[in-house]
């Protein structure tokens, strides 16, 4: 079962049922929650082969409506949604500098309906009123349906720091710089060298491989991916690996959600989030 999926029934459960006029709301708990993955998958910063540090402190921008109607639970949708972040990154490995918080906030500049999530990342010693800012970069918007897409406003790591050296001792001389690797030959001008794009597409942490030029998803099987999910129709969509990489929709009842848009027929991209039923597919590529 997905991250998304096991948060979703949590809410369901939670104070007997008191949740439930959360979900008649515009903007549905799943649906920001969904935002806080991709936020989290747009502002990975990886500092060695080890460790991926990714933003933990989370604020969610919410139309005047939606925000009267969420704001009363608040703080229980505040530690789920901290929670679901916390366990999508021990599933994707990343790691996190402080502890994990996520806020809500009305914005009057927002129509119902629509969010905007913006993110940072806090060191553990570090409070959000102290903390350093950050250069700012666009937010992520969204819509019901789907997580949206875009970076938030996450600082970088520090760099390291060397001291000076002590009084009366030469500095160090630099090591000798490593011999460059040879290099391929140069592509023509304007004509970049490409490897051959690997892709492939991931369902609640499952890889499966695109080595046909389309993939059909569905609930039959008869679908070259098979997704158990009732409202997914027997064949619901078909990712067409072109360049770029698209994906259409197949005459399913509930249609697609791509990056956060309805639509019959969109671009792919690394990344790109398509929504089925109540299931989730990341598209991935890759050189090489």
């Amino acid at each position: 079962m997905g991250v998304l999926k096991r948060f979703e029934q949590r809410l369901e459960g939670l104070v007997n049922g008191t949740f439930a006029k959360v979900f008649k709301s515009e903007v549905q708990p799943v649906e920001i929650a969904g935002a806080l993955q991709r936020e989290c998958d747009n502002n990975a910063t990886i500092w060695n082969r080890e460790r991926t540090v990714v933003p933990n402190d989370f604020i969610v921008e919410l139309s005047a409506g939606d925000y009267q109607r969420l704001a009363p639970y608040a703080g229980q949708l505040g530690d789920e949604l901290a929670g679901m972040v916390r366990e999508y990154a021990k599933q994707q490995r990343y790691t996190f500098m402080g502890e994990i918080k996520v806020h809500l906030e009305k914005s009057d500049s927002l129509d119902t309906g629509l969010y905007r999530v913006r993110s940072r990342t806090l060191a553990a010693s570090t409070s959000a009123s102290a903390a350093p800012s950050a250069p700012a970069a666009p937010p992520s918007y969204g819509s019901p349906g789907a997580a949206p897409a875009g970076p938030g406003y996450g600082a970088r790591p520090p760099q390291p720091y060397a001291a000076p050296p002590a009084p009366g001792r030469p500095p160090a001389m630099p090591p000798a710089p490593a011999a460059a690797p040879p290099r391929s030959p140069a592509a023509p001008y304007g004509q970049p060298a490409r490897g051959r794009v690997r892709r492939w597409i991931e369902i609640n942490g499952t890889r499966h491989q695109i080595s046909r030029p389309t993939l059909v998803i569905g609930r039959s099987t008869e679908a070259d991916v098979r997704v158990d999910d009732p409202g997914v129709s027997r064949r619901h969509c078909e990712i067409q690996a072109t360049d770029p990489a698209t994906v259409r929709d197949l005459g399913s009842t509930n249609g697609i959600v791509v990056d956060g848009q309805h639509t019959k027929r969109a671009t792919l991209r690394d990344g790109s989030r398509i929504v089925v039923g109540s299931t989730t597919v990341i598209y991935r590529q890759a050189e090489g």
